[in-house]
């Protein structure tokens, strides 16, 4: 199957990319590379320079690639940043994927895998978070996403367009190959922050927010591995392609583990003493973001490989000492 992958060239697409070739379809991807890394696609994968806010473009690339379907990974994901700017992840998020839903209607494409996020539910109410829990982003981020999900629906009644959306919780580690990973400039995420300081690329590691209502008052977060996110990717397009319906699910491991234990995890795996610096809170940050992926076990058949943290921090260990410099 064709399959044009929005974003394909970023941390999520390019694993998701690699799995979708390694399956026998054919990704084709969109990127500008503000964020993404040609580098990170498999030699012979066709990658197409241009943005989603150029509407005659993803015209022009749907009547070339004649994609059979969409993967849509293109978005700004920084939760801090977009408290600064909203504007900016409202157009770049909301705008840029209503052009590329125009675009499918125009051509025929019926179907659509969204990468969507846990910061739909802002502030928990209940753990572990089903796809059934309110839904109160306290971010434009998570704002963001969840109007496109409202507008995929609505795009299904009026044009039967199908789409599954995959709320992934927090993405970590890197392909067992070794030859991709992780590498956002700046990097934001905390594993690779983390392994930075291991490395010694940082002199410390930031805590933000020390007096949240958890066991030692740091968030707490549920980390799911890379592979197994673009494992979900090719379950959802299959799912998809053989008629199934649309569908919401969530994707996590079930368990949560704060700042302070994946920092000693880190410091267990990688054998090196970080140091670390109290800070306050950050705007819009949940105290805990924990998953219920019964669903997506039930309707997709997925089955995370990665379940120890310990092999999710290894796997990206591994990456960082192989790649210290990223892509460069």
């Amino acid at each position: 199957m064709r399959v044009l992958v929005t974003g394909g060239a970023g941390y999520i697409g390019s694993h998701v990319v690699w799995e979708l070739l390694e399956a026998g379809h054919e990704p084709v991807v969109i990127d500008n590379l503000s964020k993404g890394h040609a580098a990170a696609l498999p030699t012979g994968v066709s990658l197409l320079h241009g943005d989603l806010a150029d509407a005659s473009f993803i015209r022009y690339t749907m009547s070339v690639v004649k994609p059979q379907a969409v993967m849509h990974f293109a978005g700004f994901i920084e939760v801090g940043e977009s408290v600064q700017q909203p504007g900016r992840y409202y157009r770049n998020n909301v705008s840029n994927s209503l052009n590329l839903l125009e675009a499918m209607v125009e051509f025929g494409v019926q179907y659509i895998v969204f990468s969507s996020t846990a910061a739909v539910y802002g502030e928990p109410i209940r753990i572990p978070i089903d796809e059934d829990h309110p839904k109160v982003p306290l971010n434009p981020y998570g704002e963001s996403k969840l109007f496109v999900e409202s507008m995929l629906a609505r795009y299904e009644q009026a044009h039967g367009v199908r789409s599954i959306c995959l709320r992934y919780f927090n993405a970590a580690g890197a392909h067992p190959s070794g030859k991709i990973g992780e590498a956002h400039q700046p990097e934001t995420h905390l594993i690779p922050i983390v392994l930075q300081a291991a490395a010694g690329q940082r002199s410390h590691v930031y805590i933000y927010g020390t007096d949240y209502p958890t066991e030692d008052g740091s968030c707490v977060r549920d980390y799911v591995h890379v592979c197994d996110l673009a494992a979900a990717h090719r379950l959802a397009i299959q799912v998809l392609a053989a008629g199934g319906p649309s569908g919401v699910y969530n994707l996590g491991n079930g368990r949560g583990f704060s700042v302070r234990q994946i920092i000693a995890a880190t410091q267990k795996v990688t054998g090196q003493s970080i140091t670390t610096m109290e800070a306050p809170r950050r705007a819009g940050d949940p105290a805990v973001l924990v998953a219920s992926a019964q669903l997506a076990r039930q309707k997709l058949g997925w089955q995370p490989q990665y379940t120890v943290i310990d092999d999710i921090i290894g796997s990206a260990w591994c990456w960082h000492k192989a790649h210290p410099l990223r892509f460069a």
